[in-house]
């Protein structure tokens, strides 16, 4: 297993990193017995960077996943989340952070987490974040429940003031880094480089789009963009490779991010993205992929509030 370093944290983790949305649900049912299984399999395998959040199932996934590392917590680098509850409960008050971290730590069935994220910052007010939420996520750092702290969210422009202003250890982003999407390039790697913070790459298949069985019906990307999805599916099975295998190689293969997080369910799963890790991108079949992607190349949508949208180019 390949390994980076995780910022300045001092910290290697896997370059291949453990979603576990799934664990909660939010992809369609998942038996539980199976989920453990995928997560045991995953660190035998030697993955080691698990990522979750109380929002995912609405706290199932961390229940699963606690139990799944019984016996095993020392052999992985965990990490949570904390201001997103629901689809539209967010709180990022200091008290709500400071009984955010009890609540996971006791379904995560451990005394501390490897790393502390305020989850989707958009839906919250950029002030409010700097000057209440994560001083808050510093104290818990400093209580010992956690060893580091980050920041997650959709826009890549929001998380680089944010890290910009209060220093964190991590930032994670999804969805703007993958063949449809890149300004992660312009805008997160360079601060990465500048700064130091750990680089965290989710979401490698655009939400779906890049696989054979396209996105969900409620994806919020444009028309043009999921079109073009089509295309890329098309052309890698014209092409006799696997989208889903394209996709995750090229995400991968950015050098300034740390690791990069992909949801699994099954053990199959697990083997099938770690396959991908012995094999290597084809520069022409991307070559191909571009022409395809430039006319709708790093066109987004946006979640959150109004005042936290992109800035017009």
């Amino acid at each position: 297993m390949e390994r980076r370093p995780l910022g300045k944290t001092g910290v290697e983790v896997s370059v291949l990193g453990f979603g576990a949305a799934p664990l909660g649900q939010e992809y369609g049912a998942l038996d539980e017995v199976e989920g453990i299984q995928a997560v045991r399999h995953a660190i035998e395998r030697g993955i080691d960077f698990f990522d979750t959040a109380p929002y995912y199932g609405r706290t199932q996934s961390e229940e699963r996943l606690g139990r799944a590392l019984t016996g095993r917590r020392d052999e992985v680098f965990l990490a949570t989340k904390c201001c997103r509850y629901g689809k539209r409960d967010f709180d990022f008050s200091a008290e709500r952070v400071a009984r955010s971290i009890d609540e996971s730590l006791a379904r995560l069935r451990t005394e501390y987490v490897d790393l502390f994220q305020v989850h989707d910052v958009e839906f919250g007010d950029h002030r409010q974040i700097v000057a209440e939420t994560l001083p808050a996520l510093r104290a818990v750092q400093a209580s010992g429940k956690a060893r580091f702290i980050g920041i997650t969210g959709l826009p890549v422009h929001m998380l680089r003031l944010l890290a910009e202003e209060f220093p964190v250890d991590t930032v994670l982003s999804y969805t703007h880094y993958d063949l449809l999407v890149r300004d992660l390039d312009d805008v997160l790697a360079p601060l990465a480089r500048e700064t130091g913070v750990g680089l965290i790459n989710a979401s490698a298949l655009h939400m779906g789009v890049l696989t054979d069985a396209g996105p969900p019906p409620w994806h919020p990307a444009p028309a043009e963009v999921l079109e073009v999805g089509r295309a890329i599916s098309q052309l890698c099975r014209e092409r006799g490779r696997s989208v889903v295998a394209v996709a995750l190689r090229f995400s991968l293969d950015h050098p300034d991010v740390a690791t990069t997080l992909v949801g699994m369910q099954t053990v199959t799963e697990v083997d099938q993205n770690l396959a991908v890790l012995a094999t290597a991108s084809d520069p022409a079949l991307l070559a191909e992929i571009d022409a395809l992607v430039a006319p709708v190349l790093n066109r987004t949508w946006h979640e959150g509030r109004p005042a936290n949208a992109p800035p017009v180019s």
